[in-house]
C-alpha cells in the first residue's frame, strides 16, 4: 500500500498538527547535506520556505536541524562520516558554522534573524540548564527570530549525547510547550518494514502501541545517526507526553506544514505531562535509586500515592534533596522516577520506618506524588 492510498480523511492527530500554534520541526541530515557537496542550498531554501509559510500563517516554529557533521565533511576533505569521536567533533565544529550561516542566509530572504542554540544531553539533565534553554528559546520566539537547535557535537561524548536529533527534537518539543512535532527526513512515513527491500505496508496513523505490532524499524544511513528506529522512538516519546507527531519526507515539507495530509501521524496521549513531570520522566539525570517493597510499588505505580519511608527497603547511590532518583521494585524493575526530599545519608536512617516514628523535620514524604512519574 502506498502513502497516497493510505492517507485519507483528516484524523484527530493530523488536525492537531494542522492547527498547532507552536510547532517544532526536525530536519534530518540527508535532507540538508550530501557526502560530496556538503550543504545543499536549494533543498535548505525549500525547507526554509515551508517554515516561513507556516510562521506567516500564525504559528511559532522552532527548527531542530541535523547536518553539522555532514556539512563539515566536504570542507575538510573527508569522503565518509568519521567513526572516531575526535574527527566527528572536528567535522561538527566546521559544519555548525556553515550550517548556521546557511540557515541565516536563507531566512534573511524574508527579513528573519536566526539564532543558533546548541544543546547537550547535560543541559536537559540539569534543571537549571533546562530552564535556561527554555528561557532562551522563548525569548528568541518573542523577538520573531527563528531558533535553530542542534546537538553540541563539538563537546558531546558518546556517553553523554542524545544519540540522534530525533530524540533531541522530542525533548525540545516539551521544553517549549509545543502543540505539535514534525519530523522531516528522507522517508515519507512509517512502514512495517524497509520499503527499499520489497513489499512493505505503509502505516498512516499510530493511535496506540497496537498499531505498531509487527513493525521492524532500521538504523540510520551514511550521513546521519538516526534511522526509522530513532524516529519511531522519538515520536512515541513525544506522543506519550501529550504532543501529536507527524513523520514525513522533507520533500513534502510544504504539505506537512500546511494541511498535514502526508506522512504518518502519531496521536498524543489524552493527558499531557507537565513540563516538570516530563523532565523528571525523560530528561533528568538520575542520581541514585530507591528500592521499594511490593506495597509501596502498588501505591506509587498504580494509585499515584506519595512514597513514604516505610515502603523503602534499600537506597543506592549518593544524592541530595531535590535530585531525581529511580524508584525500583524488589526485583530491580524501574517503576517510577521522582524528585527526592532527602539526601541519601538521611534516607538510609529512615528505611522501613513509619512516619510517626520519624523525628520532626523528617515526616514529609520521601517523594511527593506531585513530583513522581510512573515509567
Amino acid at each position: 500500500m502506498t502513502q497516497g492510498d493510505a492517507v485519507g480523511e483528516l484524523s484527530v492527530a493530523r488536525a492537531a498538527v494542522r492547527s498547532a500554534r507552536r510547532v517544532v520541526v526536525k530536519i534530518g541530515s540527508s535532507a540538508l547535506t550530501s557526502m560530496e557537496g556538503g550543504i545543499q542550498g536549494e533543498r535548505l531554501d525549500a525547507l526554509a520556505d515551508a517554515v516561513e509559510a507556516r510562521m506567516r500563517a500564525g504559528s511559532d516554529l522552532v527548527v531542530v536541524s541535523s547536518g553539522a557533521i555532514g556539512a563539515g565533511l566536504a570542507p575538510l576533505g573527508l569522503s565518509r562520516r568519521p567513526k572516531d569521536l575526535a574527527t566527528k567533533q572536528a567535522a561538527a565544529s566546521v559544519g555548525q558554522l556553515a550550517l548556521a550561516h546557511a540557515w541565516g542566509t536563507s531566512f534573511a530572504r524574508y527579513g528573519r534573524v536566526v539564532g543558533q542554540v546548541l544543546l547537550s544531553a547535560g543541559d536537559f539533565g540539569r534543571r537549571e540548564h533546562h530552564r535556561n534553554a527554555q528561557r532562551t528559546l522563548d525569548r528568541l520566539r518573542s523577538l520573531h527570530a527563528v531558533a535553530v537547535v542542534n546537538e553540541n557535537d563539538t563537546v558531546a561524548t558518546e556517553e553523554i549525547r542524545f544519540g540522534d536529533n530525533d530524540r533531541l527534537a522530542a525533548l525540545v518539543a516539551h521544553l517549549v510547550g509545543a502543540d505539535a512535532l514534525v519530523l522531516l527526513s528522507d522517508v515519507d512515513g512509517l512502514y512495517d518494514g524497509d520499503p527499499r527491500k520489497g513489499a512493505a505496508k505503509f502505516i498512516p496513523e499510530v493511535r496506540s502501541s497496537a498499531d505498531l505490532d509487527g513493525v521492524i524499524a532500521g538504523s540510520g544511513g551514511a550521513l546521519g545517526t538516526g534511522g526509522m528506529a530513532s524516529k519511531l522512538s522519538a515520536a512515541r516519546l513525544a506522543a506519550d507526553g501529550g504532543v501529536p507527531v507527524l513523520l514525513a519526507a522533507a520533500d513534502d515539507a510544504a504539505a506537512a506544514l500546511t494541511d498535514a495530509g502526508v506522512g504518518t501521524a502519531f496521536a498524543a496521549a489524552p493527558e499531557r505531562l507537565s513540563a516538570r513531570k516530563f523532565w523528571v520522566r525523560y530528561a533528568a539525570d538520575s542520581r541514585g535509586s530507591v528500592v521499594l517493597d511490593e506495597g509501596a510499588v502498588r501505591a506509587v505505580a498504580h494509585r499515584r500515592r506519595s512514597l513514604l519511608a516505610a515502603g523503602i527497603t534499600r537506597v543506592t547511590g549518593t544524592f541530595f534533596g531535590g535530585d531525581v532518583v529511580d524508584l525500583c521494585a524488589p526485583d530491580g524493575r524501574l517503576v517510577a522516577r521522582g524528585v527526592v526530599e532527602y539526601d541519601s545519608v538521611e534516607l538510609e536512617s529512615m528505611i522501613g520506618k513509619s512516619t510517626v516514628h520519624l523525628p520532626d523535620g523528617m515526616q514529609r514524604p520521601v517523594v511527593h506524588a506531585d513530583d513522581l512519574v510512573k515509567v
